[in-house]
């Protein structure tokens, strides 16, 4: 039966001439340097590419360059690896790129490993010894700490089935990369095979792709392009999908294979864009040196690298062994993702400092100086790990206050279905609030509104205690808010009790406040809404009021103001006034007539009110704008 294989892939990492290559085709049977001058040189140069039987499992395998020379190269194939086989030669014992490749593999990520101790053919049993009590001293404290450690000959093969069988123990224990997300698969290399066009292999970082599917490459051309996956292969074999951790090849002809560089980027269209800005935490090794801020460096990130620019968000310098937030411009644009592990090189000398995971590409730069920045960057460390934290925090930190899922969705990098369900566990735990049509807001964001318009109303009725409240323009104005914006927020304003609607008169209040008239004024109110409420279908004229009441026109109109405001009075068009009362009456007497007939003429109304159609028609479209009926024509049903 053949070998199943599970999206796990292992690497090897050690000092140039250790034998890795070697170990690969021992363990493969493959055949990775296939340069002319690798075979020449005898020393691997490029990545190498094979599928690894482990009982019955497979995985994949990278052999990576040793020498220090291609370091670049070394944290190309390092990156997508779950697993490590460690290698040092018996006769050599630990070598400069032994602790360079150990701290990269620290940096990148990686958790899990085997120590091959290779060449034991060559040395006496007291050296073997030796060697290995020097591999411990240098895995002390490491994530090899403790690992297996096997000795081997590639040459006799002695210890080669115990590797096996103990990489087999390994992998069986390592749970399989997590597929969710939006693929994307940074590019090893490209080449063309006759009959069947552009060929890209490498190993995807997250999501999975099947034959059909569309994918966008960056690549050196002025803009991205497009095409279809014609077939595909995993380790070797035909496959209908490929998923994150697999070593695939993508054969997609609408490419051009000679503009395809190592360090492009394949994902699925309409998700990525290179970026020049990435937020970053960043960890220096403790033998580097201090990092100032603005300092240059190089870059590595999947097969990708790029000259830096770091800026600490913290004190500068930073100091060996420490660990901070950074920003990186980069002297040209690359495509990141959320969660991608990185390594830092200096330019002169060269050598690894540092390294760590990205945590955003932000447009532009942040602003070390704003007090919000800090927060910012500490929330999307926070969230890096989680794709339901990576939502919240898109959330929390979106553009607008309100966003669509689709926005969260590419913000986040996590597809659109695993998003939506995503948003439903954070609505019940209370982070995100649903809203009409299709929006969201973060519970922190809400919460701020509502704090704002608070205060802003209660500072309202301390100066106007006689009003039930502010309409919702003023209070958009007082708050800084777009008023349509506001509009979408107030059900679940209302809802956690940061402000209420007063009933009559559809003005926003603190909940409990209730308009206090003015004492001195209350005998004029009261004159006033009596002659209102005396005169229900044939109100007095507001200009002939100020001589009936022996009151000056200004006075009148403000008493008039209170007594709208507060509901005792309704204005229609027109400047007609009606008691409250008088639209209660007429709604009734409009909802018995139509429950009786059917139907309401328009010039029957003011047969039923006993008044004229000067009062009749304008209390009658109000009864339209207030959902009590429903206008056809001349014709009036209930709605």
């Amino acid at each position: 039966m053949p070998a199943r294989s599970i999206n796990v892939t292992l690497g090897t990492a050690g000092h140039i001439d250790h034998g890795k290559t070697a170990l690969v085709r021992n363990l493969t049977g493959c055949e990775t340097d296939r340069l002319k001058e690798e075979k020449q040189r005898g020393m691997s140069i490029e990545l190498g590419f094979a599928p690894c039987p482990l009982g019955e499992i497979e995985v994949g395998l990278v052999d990576v360059p040793g020498h220090e020379n291609f370091i670049r190269t070394m944290v190309a194939g390092a990156t997508g690896i779950d697993c490590v086989i460690f290698v040092v030669a018996a006769d050599d014992g630990v070598m400069p790129q032994t602790r360079e490749h150990l701290d990269i593999l620290a940096l990148l990520g990686v958790r899990s490993g085997v120590v091959a101790l290779t060449k034991i053919d060559r040395v006496p049993t007291d050296r073997r010894a030796e060697a290995e009590a020097q591999v411990r001293a240098l895995l002390r404290g490491t994530f090899l700490d403790g690992a297996p450690l096997v000795p081997v000959s590639n040459v006799d093969g002695e210890g080669l089935m115990d590797l096996r069988e103990t990489l087999q123990r390994v992998v069986r224990d390592l749970p399989p990369r997590d597929c969710g997300g939006v693929f994307r698969v940074p590019i090893e290399r490209a080449f063309a095979v006759r009959g069947h066009g552009t060929v890209a292999t490498g190993i995807p970082v997250a999501g999975r792709a099947a034959v059909g599917e569309e994918l966008e490459l960056f690549s050196l051309a002025p803009s991205p392009s497009r095409g279809r996956i014609r077939s595909m292969q995993v380790y070797q074999h035909d496959s209908q999908e490929a998923r994150a951790g697999q070593c695939c090849a993508l054969n997609v002809p609408a490419w051009d294979h000679a503009a395809i560089r190592r360090g492009d980027v394949a994902a699925l269209p309409g998700w990525f864009s290179p970026a020049r800005w990435l937020l970053l935490r960043l960890r220096l090794l403790p033998g580097a040196p201090p990092l100032r801020n603005a300092a240059r460096v190089r870059l590595h990130t999947g097969t990708a690298e790029a000259p830096v620019s770091l800026y600490p968000l913290g004190s500068s310098p930073v100091e060996p062994g420490a660990e901070t937030l950074a920003q990186a411009f980069l002297a040209h644009p690359i495509v990141a993702g959320m969660g991608d592990r990185f390594i830092v090189r200096s330019i002169g000398p060269v050598q690894t400092i540092g390294g760590g995971i990205v945590l955003a590409t932000p447009p532009r730069r942040l602003r070390r100086s704003r007090p919000e920045t800090s927060a910012i960057a500490s929330d999307f460390d926070a969230s890096v790990g989680d794709r339901g934290d990576r939502i919240a925090c898109a959330l929390l930190h979106h553009s607008e206050p309100i966003a669509r899922a689709q926005d969260l969705a590419r913000a986040a990098q996590c597809l659109d279905p695993e998003t939506h369900q995503i948003l439903g566990v954070l609505k019940d735990r209370r982070q995100a609030v649903a809203l009409d049509a299709g929006g969201f807001i973060h519970r922190r964001r809400l919460d701020e509104v509502g704090e704002r318009a608070r205060v802003a109303l209660a500072d309202f009725h301390a100066r106007q205690p006689e009003s039930p409240g502010t309409d919702r323009r003023e209070l958009a104005a007082l708050i800084g808010l777009n008023p349509t914006l506001l509009e979408r927020l107030l059900p679940p304003l209302i809802a956690d009790g940061f402000l209420t609607v007063h009933a009559p008169s559809q003005r926003l209040s603190l909940p409990g406040h209730q308009p206090a008239l003015p004492e001195p004024d209350r005998p004029a109110l009261d004159r006033i809404e009596r002659a209102f409420a005396e005169n229900l279908f044939h109100p007095p004229d507001p200009e002939s009021l100020p001589e009936t009441l022996a009151l000056s026109p200004s006075e009148t109109q403000r008493l008039l103001r209170l007594l709208t405001s507060n509901a005792r009075l309704v204005s229609l068009p027109g400047g007609i006034l009606f008691h409250r009362d008088a639209v209660a009456r007429a709604a009734e007497i409009a909802r018995e007539h139509i429950r009786r007939e059917g139907r309401l003429e328009s010039v029957q109304f003011k047969y039923l009110l006993d008044t004229t159609r000067k009062f009749a028609l304008p209390l009658l479209d109000h009864l339209d704008r207030i959902g009590v009926t429903r206008r056809t024509g001349n014709t009036r049903t209930l709605k």
